[in-house]
């Protein structure tokens, strides 16, 4: 097959994706034996009722099978659950979601609001760092937030403990439009020429780094837009090629699912599920949902190092030497020492505008050589990316 052709060879080509061998995949059917504690199968989404399961969260054998039912899904299954009333109690998210329109209206008279990855202006509203900012507002009603044995289970259960929460707050108001099929962080947030210089594997390891969510702030009906999903589809090794091809996408809008969310209700998937959000076509709804994209605890290097010092000392000797060193062993120097990876950053004083993210170190790096940057303004420039960054 194509796609053990390019498997084979170590990477993934765009070209060598085969839409027969997706549209098999995504062809499966959840049956309930695999899921035996979901309360029903919606869509091939298993629908998991938490006020009855809550037992189980707390007997640690009853846990333990729980969780690894639903790292099982997440791996090999529809790739998503449906967490039913993760919040018996939704009090705490009527407290956040006033503070979140509060932050709105405030951020939008400051700045106009942050930016956004795929929506038009106008369309939707989103907060950037919601976490940090919630906790800011009101820790008390924060506490109560996250005091929550359901997502701290599912997020357990992908991605094991310790792991690193953020959360994007995103309002969508009737009239906004759907997007295109995606996958999510980390690949799915590059190009594809750069996914393309990734080995085979790390395609896969990607999706075990993070794990999507989201909290519904409200009834989210289907015509509301809730995120359209396709099961099964992160089983697809080169997805992370295939997603930006008009036939994958098509295939995705002919057979993508969408499961309607009462408010305090959550659904989780792997980063690698082909994804979308949904066009708000209600009048009166205004779609708010708390975007969590949580991480694991080992996306992190053993030491810190100070590489904008690092940078800023090597400058002139690449700037002088450039004329005589092969690009490769310039670019291998810069490579050890300037932040090859755009996060995490303050996407507020950083964000992804004209883009899925920021300009690294190392792509200012080597575009200050190409344009014979001083090393001054070199300086300064990194100083000021260095801002951005903080949070």
């Amino acid at each position: 097959m194509k796609d053990q052709a390019s498997h084979d060879a170590g990477y993934f080509a765009e070209s060598a994706c085969d839409i027969a061998e997706f549209e098999k995949l995504t062809r499966q059917t959840l049956t309930p034996d695999t899921v035996p504690h979901a309360a029903r199968i919606v869509s091939n989404v298993p629908v998991y009722d938490m006020p009855a399961l809550d037992g189980a969260l707390h007997d640690p054998n009853q846990r333990r099978a729980l969780l690894s039912e639903w790292g099982d899904v997440l791996l090999n299954g529809a790739g998503v659950v449906a967490l039913e009333s993760a919040y018996t109690d939704t009090s705490a998210i009527d407290e956040a979601t006033a503070i979140f329109k509060t932050i709105i209206a405030d951020e939008k008279s400051k700045a106009g609001g942050g930016g956004d990855h795929f929506a038009t202006a106008g369309t939707n509203d989103r907060i950037w760092n919601a976490l940090q900012k919630l906790c800011e507002a009101s820790p008390e009603t924060y506490f109560r937030y996250f005091a929550n044995p359901a997502i701290a289970a599912v997020c357990e259960a992908w991605l094991g403990p310790y792991y690193q929460m953020t959360t994007q707050v995103n309002v969508v108001y009737p009239g906004g439009a759907a997007q295109q099929c995606h996958r999510d962080y980390h690949l799915g947030f590059q190009t594809e020429d750069i996914c393309a210089t990734y080995p085979a594997h790390v395609h896969t390891l990607s999706q075990t780094l993070t794990l999507q969510g989201a909290i519904a702030h409200c009834d989210m009906p289907v015509e509301s837009g809730p995120t359209k999903l396709l099961p099964f589809s992160q089983a697809y090794a080169p997805g992370y090629m295939a997603w930006r091809r008009e036939d994958f996408r098509n295939l995705f809008e002919d057979r993508a699912v969408q499961i309607p969310l009462k408010k305090g209700d959550a659904l989780f998937f792997n980063p690698a599920l082909f994804h979308a959000a949904g066009a708000n076509t209600s009048t009166d709804i205004d779609r708010l949902a708390n975007l969590l994209q949580v991480s694991s605890a080992f996306g992190r290097a053993m030491e810190t190092v100070d590489r904008t010092t690092m940078c800023k000392a090597i400058y002139p000797i690449a700037l002088q030497a450039q004329a005589s060193m092969r690009p490769m062993e310039l670019r291998a120097a810069i490579a050890a020492t300037a932040e090859g990876y755009a996060f995490p950053t303050s996407l507020d004083r950083d964000p992804p505008i004209g883009g899925l993210a920021p300009e690294t170190q190392q792509a200012f790096f080597l575009r200050a050589l190409e344009e014979g940057l001083d090393a001054e303004a070199f300086a300064h420039h990194l100083d000021v990316m260095g801002g951005r960054r903080l949070a």
